[in-house]
Formats: structure tokens, sequence, C-alpha cells
């Protein structure tokens, strides 16, 4: 590793990351959706319980009431468990790819990222493969309060696996609670709950988390509006809808909240992510939020030559706003970070080539020392180079750069997916605000909002007093059942934002992906790639066709 020029195969770099990347879209297809029904169903047994315990202490209730919620709550769990077994089967898959095509990684800093990866494993995964048993077969083997702490445990136990995973990402995206040991040539763990509870880490789980109960809430919603289009389970279909209409309307305003403290760790610690994110070349002062620009979408702009993005269109300190909590607020551009700028304040950050300088004498000194060790030198030369090693440090994954458009995200991606991911988002308030208001009957504010509605023409105009989600044309329910795939594409624009956004780190300034990479014939990562394809796409298909099946076939009567 300390060998400047290495002669990994840029083939192989580039298969062990299509790779890669193909494994976490595919994983992240099933792990929301757990996260979000998770959610869902257990609002719903809660509901249930609370029926048959009042139903218990007065008999001459109604049964069928409590029966119903039962049904529910059992139909909902049956796609989770549908869901939840595939994305197990990729998850596996995804953690065995860091020891086979990130061999490099997984030396320089397994014993901080598996930690976390042991402990989802040890306590995650264990309260989630126990409890989902009973959540499963327990409905008559257990007494209900039992069944439904388990259901919640289910749900917390994925939810707590998501943190121990996200927690590894965002140690990845920055690094802390840790120290380089040039004995053993890996960085070691310092401080566990500095890595645990890192700023990036708590936000990062708290935006995705609430993210994947959008994608839950879309899927409750548009099955039961496919129920109510085929005017069959309409109860089951009116319930669910107030559930999960309320359920996305949470989760989407929350995920704007940690949107926004994502976007200040961000700023902080990857300024280059949000300068791509913005398509923002020069920095400064009092700056503005793109709203829309002129980005093509295939090909790298002319950062270096161009003052900003052409047609843009902005939202004046926003960015200044969301980057540091201040409208004036200074946030360096594409062109400061590689030249090196000083904030209003004082602070002064260096450019690139003397980042690339810097990094190339941490390399050296390590470099030095081991060798001086193993010749038996004094203490002093080995404390002079451990001295130079600790002072540039912090700079020694630059030392693996070559060229200075490496460290510049592909910006297209970036700003697009960006875009994407917000403005889905805000389609989503404001369809689950709707759901909320025609179903939840509120007074004067419903009939208001059913008659602007009838008055653009997206209700008809007999329905502008009366309005009901069982009597309206189809395609009001082929819109909610489309939203689906756009929760989808909208988290994994989230995604492609931040694991584009760091490129070319592995680990944030620290190693580059072909660094980390292992040194395998890219033709063997090639044909591994094309059958995770298969396999992946399989599953995918398998699971789709499954779901739909059990939907059509609807809930379960009580036995």
């Amino acid at each position: 590793m300390t060998n400047l020029l290495l002669n990994i195969d840029a083939g192989t770099i580039d298969w062990s990351r299509a790779q890669f990347a193909l494994t976490a879209i595919y994983h992240w297809l099933f792990v929301p959706l757990t996260l979000g029904l998770a959610l869902i169903m257990g609002i719903m047994e809660t509901i249930y319980y609370r029926k048959r315990k009042a139903f218990d202490q007065d008999p001459t209730g109604d049964r069928a009431d409590v029966d119903f919620w039962r049904n529910t709550t059992k139909f909902w769990q049956k796609l989770f468990g549908i869901n939840f077994a595939m994305g197990v089967a990729t998850g596996i898959i995804l953690e065995f790819e860091f020891g086979t095509n990130w061999s490099n990684y997984s030396w320089f800093v397994g014993d901080i990222f598996g930690a976390p990866l042991a402990v989802e494993g040890i306590i995650a995964f264990f309260m989630e493969s126990t409890f989902v048993a009973v959540m499963f077969f327990g409905w008559k083997k257990v007494s209900a309060g039992f069944h439904l702490a388990s259901t919640w445990l289910t749900g917390l136990g994925a939810t707590i696996s998501a943190w121990w995973i996200l927690v590894a990402n965002a140690w990845m995206q920055c690094p802390v609670g840790c120290e380089f040991n040039p004995d053993t040539m890996r960085n070691e763990m310092v401080s566990f709950f500095e890595v645990a509870l890192s700023p990036f880490a708590v936000s990062k789980f708290c935006h995705t988390v609430t993210s994947a109960w959008i994608i839950g809430a879309l899927f409750v919603v548009g099955v039961s509006c496919w129920y109510l289009w085929k005017k069959r389970e309409t109860r089951l279909a009116l319930e669910s809808i107030k559930i999960g209409a309320g359920v996305g309307l949470v989760a989407a305003l929350l995920a704007g909240a940690t949107g926004h403290l994502a976007g200040q760790d961000v700023a902080k610690s990857q300024p280059m992510k949000l300068a791509s994110m913005e398509a923002l070349y020069n920095g400064g002062t009092d700056q503005g939020l793109t709203a829309i620009a002129w980005i093509s979408p295939f090909c790298q702009p002319d950062y270096l030559n161009e003052e900003s993005a052409p047609l843009k269109i902005e939202m004046p300190y926003f960015l200044s706003f969301m980057a540091t909590n201040d409208i004036h607020g200074f946030v360096p551009g594409i062109n400061d970070l590689l030249k090196g700028y000083t904030t209003p304040d004082g602070q002064v950050e260096p450019s690139v080539d003397e980042k690339i300088a810097r990094g190339r004498q941490a390399i050296e000194a390590l470099a030095a020392y081991r060798k001086a060790k193993a010749e038996g030198a004094d203490e002093e030369n080995l404390k002079s180079q451990i001295s130079i090693l600790k002072e540039n440090m912090k700079y020694f994954g630059y030392g693996y750069i070559k060229d200075k458009a490496d460290l510049v995200p592909f910006i297209p991606v970036n700003f697009w997916a960006f875009r994407v991911m917000v403005g889905m988002g805000c389609l989503f308030i404001v369809f689950f605000g709707l759901i909320l208001l025609l179903t939840c009957k509120i007074p004067y504010l419903s009939v208001i909002t059913s008659r602007l509605l009838a008055a653009i023409g997206l209700l008809p105009e007999k329905a502008a007093d009366g309005y009901t989600l069982t009597n309206l044309p189809a395609w009001h329910y082929w819109l909610a059942i489309a939203l689906i795939p756009l929760g989808y594409i909208a988290s994994e624009s989230g995604w492609l934002v931040a694991e584009f956004g760091r490129q070319p780190w592995t680990i944030q300034d620290m190693l580059p992906t072909w660094v980390a990479v292992s040194d395998l014939q890219s033709s063997s990562v090639m044909l591994t790639f094309f059958i995770f394809l298969i396999l992946f796409t399989v599953l995918l298909g398998v699971e789709i066709s499954i779901l739909l099946k059990q939907i059509k076939k609807g809930p379960e009567s009580s036995k």
C-alpha cells in the first residue's frame, strides 16, 4: 500500500465497483419496504390488540371488528415476510464482497468497519430471526400481548440492523474514532462510541429510515387503491390507506428535516459532494440553492472555465442556510476546493496540490519508517519518520491521486439524482396530505380540498361535496399505484448521491477506490457480475410474482 504506482488492472476496479453497486442497488429494493411495512403492521396490530382487549372486557362488543383488524394485520405481515426473506439473501452477499473484491480495504480498516457489522449480526439479526418466527407462527401459541411485542421487536430488529450498517457506511463517508498504526499498517479503533454515534451516522440513519417509511406507506396505499379499483376488500383498503397515508406524511416531513441535517454534515465532511450536487463551480457567501439548471446528463461540465451552470434558477440564500444554518454562510465551490481558499472567519483550506504533496510525504514517511525499523534503526530516526507521518496523515489518501480531476465526482449524476430525490419527496408530501384530507373528513378543510380538486378537473364534479375513495375514475387508483416505483426511484437516487458524490474515495480523504480493490483478474469479476445480475433479477422477479399472487388472493378470514 505504500507503493504509489499500484499496478491493478483498471478493468478490475471498474468491474468491482459495478458488482458492488449492483448488489447494493438490488439489496436496497428490499430493505426500505421491510422497514416501512414493519412500522405500519406494528400500528395495525396495536389497533387489533386494543380492540381485542376491549372485547375481552365487554364480550357484547363487535367481534367482527376485532377479526377484521386481526386479518388486516396478518395480510400485511405476509407481504412483509415475502420481502424480508429476499432482503436477507442479498444482504449476506453484499457483506461477503468486502472480503473478496475489496481485500485491501478490509485489511486497512477491517478492525473498524467490521465492528458495527459484527454487532449487527450478533444483536440485530438475532432479534429479527427470533421474533419474526413468533410473529408468523405464534398467533395461536402465545398471548396477544407477547405477539404484539414480537411484531414490534421484529421491526425494531430490522431498524437496529439498518442502524449498524449505516454506521459502517457513515464511517466511510466521515472516518472518526480511529488512529493509524504504522507497525500493523491498519487503522485501529480508539473510540467505539465516536464511531457508533458520530453526527454523520445519526443524521444518515434518521434520513434513510424515514425515507424507507415513505416507501412502505406508498406500497400500502398503492395496494389498497388496487383493491378499491377492483371493488373488493373495501374496508381493508380504506383503513390501510388512512394508516399508510398518515405514516407517509409524517415520514416525508421528517425526511425533509433530517435531509437538512444530513446536508449540513455533508457540507462539513464532504464539501466536494455538496458542490457537485449543486453544480457550484465557484462558491462564496450568500449562496442560493439551485432549483434547476442545464447540466448535460452525459458529460462532465467545464467547471474550470465556467462561472456557473447555464440557465440556472436558484432560491436566494437557501444553499448557505442548508449548509451552515446561516443565510450569509460561506459555501466553497469546486474550483475553491481545488485551488484552496480562506473563509471569511480566517480558516484556511489548502489546495489539492498541497494535499497531494503532503499525502505523498505521509506515504514516503511510512515506507521509510518500516524500512528503518526492519533494519534496526535507532529510536530517534523512527520518531522522526513517525512525526512526519502524523503531521501529514490527514491527507494520506491524496498521496495516491495522480490527476486532480479525479477528485471531482461526476457532476450530472449528483446534480440530477439530488433533484429527483427532493422533487419526489415534495410530491409525496402533497400526495399523502391530499389523501388524508379527503379520507379523514376533516370539517370544512376536506370539503374545500374536494372542491378545489374538482375545479381543476382532478375529481368528478359530483364528488366535490360528497367525496369517497370508492367511486372514482380508474386513473386515480393507477396514479397511487404508479407512485410505488417512483418511491424506489427517489430512494435509489439518494443512494446515488451518497455514493457517487464521495468518489474517488472508498474512505473519505483516506483511501481511493483503486487502492482498496483486490488484485483480481477483471474477467473473473465480470463473470460474477453477470451471475449476480441474473440471480438478483430472478429473485426480484420471484418476489414480485409472489407478492402479486398474495395481493390478488387477499386477506384470509379468521378461523
